[in-house]
C-alpha cells in the first residue's frame, strides 16, 4: 500500500495524489513516519535524513522523473532509499524515468565543487553533493528548492557537510552566489568589478535575506485554505 501511494505520488506533475493529500507532504511522511514541519533533526542522521526526505519531496512536487530532478543515477536513487530509509519499501522511487539524463556541465561543476571539498565520510556526502548542485539550477532560493524549512537548515547542511567549503561564506552569502564565486576564483577569474561589496549595485543579489515559506509548507496552508475535507480538526492534513 505505502509503494503504490509513493508511485502515485511520483507521477502527479500537479502535486497531488488521489486522495488530494499534498504529494510532497505525503511522500516526505511515507519516508520519515512524519510531518514536515515536526520533524526532530536535533540528531545528525535524522537531519540527513530529513534533508534526503525533503529535496526527495520537493522533485516530487516539480513534477517528471525524480532521478533527473534530484540529479543522481537511478542506481544511486535506488541505493539512498535503501540506506536511508530501509523501512519502506520505496524503490519505487526510480522508476519512471527511462535510464539515466545527462548531467549538464553547470550543474557539474557546482557538483565537483562540493565533492572536492567534503567534510564527512561515506554515500550521503557524496549523493548531496550531486543533489544540491541540481536543485541549484531551480529558479528559487536554495533552501526552498531543496524542499528545506528555512535557510539555517541550508547552512547547517553545508557546514555539516562541506565544511572547508562553507568556512569560506564568511559573510553569508547567498549560497547560489557564493558557488559561482568559488568557481570564478577557483579558475583565476574576478566575479565582480566592485571591489567593496557594499558599493555594489547587486548587494541585494548576493547578500539579500533568504526569508519565506517554505514550499511544503506554502502548499499545505493552501491546501488547508481550501476547506478539503482531508483536515482533520487539528488542522492536519489526514
Amino acid at each position: 500500500m505505502i509503494e503504490a501511494q509513493v508511485m502515485i505520488a511520483t507521477t502527479s506533475p500537479a502535486g497531488r495524489i488521489a486522495d488530494g493529500t499534498h504529494a510532497g507532504i505525503e511522500v516526505y511522511r511515507v519516508l520519515t513516519g512524519s510531518d514536515p514541519a515536526e520533524a526532530d533533526i536535533s540528531d545528525d542522521d535524522d537531519f540527513d535524513r530529513h534533508v534526503l526526505a525533503s529535496v526527495l519531496a520537493a522533485a516530487v512536487m516539480d513534477g517528471g522523473p525524480i532521478a533527473e530532478r534530484v540529479g543522481l543515477p537511478e542506481r544511486d536513487l535506488d541505493a539512498l532509499l535503501a540506506q536511508c530509509f530501509p523501512s519502506v519499501p520505496a524503490r519505487a522511487f526510480a522508476w519512471i524515468g527511462g535510464g539515466d539524463a545527462s548531467v549538464d556541465d553547470e550543474t557539474a561543476m557546482v557538483r565537483d565543487l562540493l565533492r572536492a571539498q567534503r567534510s564527512t565520510e561515506g554515500d550521503v556526502g557524496h549523493w548531496l553533493a550531486a543533489m544540491v548542485a541540481r536543485r541549484a539550477m531551480e529558479p528559487k532560493h536554495l533552501w526552498e528548492d531543496l524542499g528545506l524549512r528555512e535557510r539555517p537548515e541550508l547552512s547547517r547542511l553545508l557546514t555539516r557537510h562541506f565544511a572547508p567549503l562553507a568556512a569560506r561564506n564568511t559573510r553569508n552569502m547567498r549560497w547560489k552566489r557564493f558557488f559561482y564565486r568559488m568557481l570564478c576564483e577557483d579558475d583565476g577569474f574576478v566575479m565582480c568589478t566592485t571591489p567593496v561589496c557594499t558599493q555594489c549595485n547587486d548587494f541585494d543579489l548576493c547578500f539579500g535575506e533568504e526569508n519565506g515559506e517554505s514550499r511544503m509548507a506554502e502548499r499545505r496552508r493552501e491546501y488547508l485554505r481550501g476547506g478539503n475535507d482531508h483536515a482533520d480538526a487539528g488542522g492536519r492534513l489526514a
